[in-house]
């Protein structure tokens, strides 16, 4: 084999996936020892199949070096073997600050590692009480000694199907617990008294600081943030809006720092040192020197840790001039990485870092050959940036459930503005401002200039959802799959290629049929051949499609309704989409309450928590939902509307179905335009409509009344008593939306029902028999699943209202430990008192419904039901 070392790393890898996706009891690090063993003893005595053998023994090596390094990180801690503490974990929990100390809005953040034996990484939160506080914190560094006063938790974990796992990933870190402190006056932080390595890492931190500092003197607010993420790595003040729409065209490798950073940083520091007249082995060796620092400069990212590996590989052999070809040395840095921390394989930017790098060392040359371009700069660059986005294209689905059609010409455009003007000169006028901050000043000027209309260019190009696609996430079959497939397309491109014209076979004259004389066996495999040979490309481009369409939709010709009950905290959010035409209705999208008083500005922080964007938008892309058909605000209070923003920028919306009321809120105000501004549909919806979504599928409405629904919208500050109530109609089943509704909405569609009954049963005894218009317009009991109003708080959901429906389900959306105290008790107990299956998103997470041949089958992320 002359290559092994490519063999080596994939069968690694290989054996590092089945590690990770398969349980393995019986593999440890005893079994990759035994391997080993077997290994050496079967290559010395040179079997038969001793290479095949060698490469199972490789897997089963990597597997069990995965899964002891797997086994190994867990806890050895508890609050009681920390501190002094009480059963809720309170306590006094010392140690020495690991990492740099984070300081945004009335938060601080960093990870600290504990005294004693049992030594451990823990999550540190810091609410801050005071802006002088906010002071202090900012005086923290890592290598403090520290003791924090607060209580010690394990970290939450996912409340929702496909949501993100904070659990996990502090798991993937080491960390296994959060230590949650109130005030500054609850840390205790001393400098070191010794010298350590850790001294090393917090000068870094002092030096990133300070360019950090002298990047927020040259550019203004709205880019400084971007051009320090940029050029040192300090990710945390991008602007949330900007970065959304950087990620919607898939530039935010342009963000990050990466190997195009190295590359640039080397290209300069190689063209000012040879200008200077250094010898190539003075300037080799210098450039090697300067790339750890340039890592750790940047952050020490897995990418920037790959391509500064790969750069410091290459200039040694230039160096040594033994320099080999970059698959090679890509491979070698990637298998070396995966050695030190396995957990590098789950890590994004590592994936993406590797398969785009190696993708380009092989598709790149490929793609040149069968490009019809003679130029061969415009070959290059067109081959790299096709490349590139191919070989992202299902790892960026898979993570981020977008995929913009403008990616391609976004990134072939703005790429090389960025790597050679924005990104050189951007670092030249940091480097030049601490000389003369003049002169620094005026070409930051211009790097703003420019950067002010590329910002303006990707804002309005992010806005169109007509280019942006939405994708499920795929397999990890399919992704195989995808990649096998565009294998195949070139292989058979390029064998094409090199025949020619494939119509017509070059030994067909020779073995043309003769009247008169028997066909060979030989013309009959040559035209076989031929035809498959004809017949191999559009075969795999085919594939290729095929594969594309299924992922686009892989759920399309299902005939299964779904109603879940998301949990976004303290608010509600339903996902309906219907069994025959697949239409999506979304009802209310959560929402984050804050109370800020004014003089509290500094509590702002950089990127705060909202839950459409940070939440509810990352789930419906997760699930592939490229439009919303009906999205229904049951009415305007912000725990039920303030996630609908970012799903009304993210994702199109046909119709947008209200109380017909406004509620004096700029937010309200802002969701209003923005569904102007993208064209969507207000419609006001009133007792009695009816929604026809399918045949399958009718929405029939209870609440609120309106005696001329050609009315103005009026402005209404209470919106709890003005909910949108309706009844849905799926398959046979029966379902109960209330939104916030009160006692006296309850009362009144009571009535309302009462009324319409006695007036129907007024006109004929068999109502069956009724005209249409004369049936009666309301939906009667019993149902199958009740959506309690109001989070079950005690002001609704009276004994009248179940008596009326007598569900068979409840679901009550609340949030964990709020602050009102929901559900209230006493109606958990009238829901039980009468055999009401109950489901809280607060006690279960997520919930599930599916709609299956007229039973509805019923599933919680925190436990299993059916």
């Amino acid at each position: 084999m002359q290559r092994p070392i490519i063999g080596v790393t994939l069968l690694w890898t290989f054996g590092y996936i089945i590690a990770y996706g398969v349980e393995l009891p019986f593999v440890s690090l005893y079994t990759s020892l035994v391997a080993a063993m077997v290994g050496v003893v079967v290559w010395m005595l040179n079997l038969r199949g001793r290479t095949a053998i060698c490469a199972l023994l490789l897997i089963i090596i990597a597997a069990g070096y995965f899964e002891d390094y797997d086994k190994r990180n867990v806890t050895n801690l508890s609050p009681e073997s920390l501190a002094d503490s009480d059963s809720n974990a309170n306590g006094v929990y010392n140690g020495i600050i690991v990492s740099q100390v984070e300081v945004d809005g009335d938060k601080a953040s960093f990870t600290m590692r504990t005294d004693g034996e049992l030594s451990e990484l823990v999550a540190v939160s810091v609410r801050l009480l005071s802006k002088q506080e906010q002071q202090v914190a900012a005086g923290w560094q890592r290598g403090d000694k520290i003791g924090v006063q607060g209580a010690l938790q394990a970290p939450g974990e996912a409340r929702n199907f496909g949501g993100f796992d904070y659990r996990s990933y502090l798991r993937w870190k080491h960390i296994h617990w959060q230590l949650n402190a109130k005030g500054a006056s609850q840390i205790h932080a001393a400098p070191p008294d010794i010298w350590t390595w850790r001294t090393i890492l917090r000068w870094n931190d002092q030096f990133r600081s300070m360019l950090g500092a002298g990047v927020e003197r040259l550019f203004p607010p709205e880019q400084s943030g971007f051009m320090k993420g940029m050029l040192i790595g300090l990710t945390d003040d991008i602007e949330p809006e900007q970065f959304q729409q950087f990620s919607q065209l898939g530039l935010t490798h342009i963000i990050a720092i990466s190997g195009l950073n190295v590359a640039i940083f080397l290209g300069c520091v190689l063209w000012i040192m040879r200008k200077l007249g250094f010898t190539k082995e003075t300037y080799l060796l210098t450039s090697m020197a300067l790339m750890p620092l340039y890592i750790m400069v940047t952050g020490a990212s897995p990418s920037i840790i790959r391509a500064g590996l790969m750069a410091m590989i290459a200039l040694y052999a230039a160096y040594r001039h033994t320099l080999k070809d970059g698959l090679h040395t890509v491979l070698i840095v990637g298998l070396l990485m995966l050695v030190w921390e396995p957990y590098y394989l789950l890590d994004v930017s590592f994936q993406l870092s590797f398969l785009v790098t190696i993708g380009l060392i092989l598709g790149v040359p490929v793609a040149n050959k069968l490009m019809p371009i003679r130029s061969s700069s415009w070959r290059d660059a067109i081959s790299i940036t096709v490349v590139a986005q191919c070989i992202s294209f299902p790892v960026s689905v898979y993570y981020f459930n977008q995929f913009s059609l403008l990616s391609l010409a976004a990134n072939f455009a703005l790429v090389p503005v960025f790597s050679m003007f924005t990104m050189p000169a951007g670092t030249a006028s940091l480097l030049i401002s601490f000389l003369y901050q003049p002169a620094g000043q005026v070409l930051a000027w211009i790097v703003a200039k420019l950067n002010e209309w590329i910002f303006k260019l990707v804002a309005i190009s992010s806005k169109w959802h007509l280019f942006q696609t939405i994708w499920p996430t795929p397999g990890i079959a399919w992704i195989i799959a995808y990649y096998a497939a565009w294998a195949l397309l070139l292989y058979f491109a390029l064998m094409n290629r090199a025949a020619g014209d494939t119509s017509v076979s070059p030994v067909e004259p020779m073995l043309s049929y003769k009247p008169g004389k028997k066909r060979s066996s030989l013309g009959i495999y040559a035209r076989i051949r031929n035809g498959v040979s004809i017949v191999r490309l559009p075969a795999a481009a085919v594939m290729l499609a095929v594969l594309m369409i299924y992922a686009y939709e892989p759920d399309r010709w299902s005939r299964e309704g779904q109603v879940h009950f998301i949990d976004v905290g303290q608010g509600d959010s339903i996902f309906i989409r219907t069994p025959q035409s697949r239409s999506v209705i979304l009802i209310d999208g959560g929402g984050t309450v804050t109370f800020r008083k004014p003089g509290d500005e500094w509590k702002q922080r950089s990127d705060p928590y909202e839950v459409g964007r940070k939440l509810l938008v990352p789930l419906l892309k997760k699930r592939g939902i490229q439009t919303i058909d009906y999205l229904i605000v049951t009415h305007e209070d912000a725990d039920h509307i303030g996630g609908l923003q970012s799903v009304l920028e993210q994702i199109p919306v046909r119709q947008l179905l209200f109380n017909g009321t406004l509620k004096p809120s700029p937010g309200v105000e802002k969701l209003f335009r923005t569904a102007l501004d993208y064209n969507v549909k207000l419609v006001k919806a009133y007792a009695g409509d009816i929604l026809q979504v399918d045949a399958d599928t009718r929405l029939r409405f209870l609440y609120p009344v309106s005696l001329d629904k050609a009315e103005a919208v009026r402005m209404e500050s209470e919106q709890n008593a003005e909910s949108v109530v309706f009844v849905m109609e799926m398959q046979g089943t029966k379902w109960l939306f209330t939104g916030d509704m009160e006692p006296s909405s309850e009362t009144a569609v009571l009535r309302m029902m009462e009324n319409d009954k006695s007036a129907s049963a007024s006109l004929d005894t068999n109502a069956s028999s009724l005209p249409a218009s004369r049936k009666p317009l309301l939906p009667t009991g019993p149902v199958d699943v009740l959506k309690v109003a109001h989070h079950g708080s005690k002001t609704s959901t009276t004994e009248a209202w179940l008596k009326a429906w007598n569900p068979k389900f409840a679901v009550i959306s609340a949030g964990v430990n709020n602050i009102y105290r929901h559900p209230h008790p006493t109606v958990v107990a009238r829901l039980e008192e009468r055999g009401i299956g109950v489901l809280r998103t607060d006690a279960h997470g997520e919930v599930q419904m599916s709609i299956r041949d007229g039973a509805i089958h019923v599933r919680t992320k925190l436990g299993e039901r059916s």
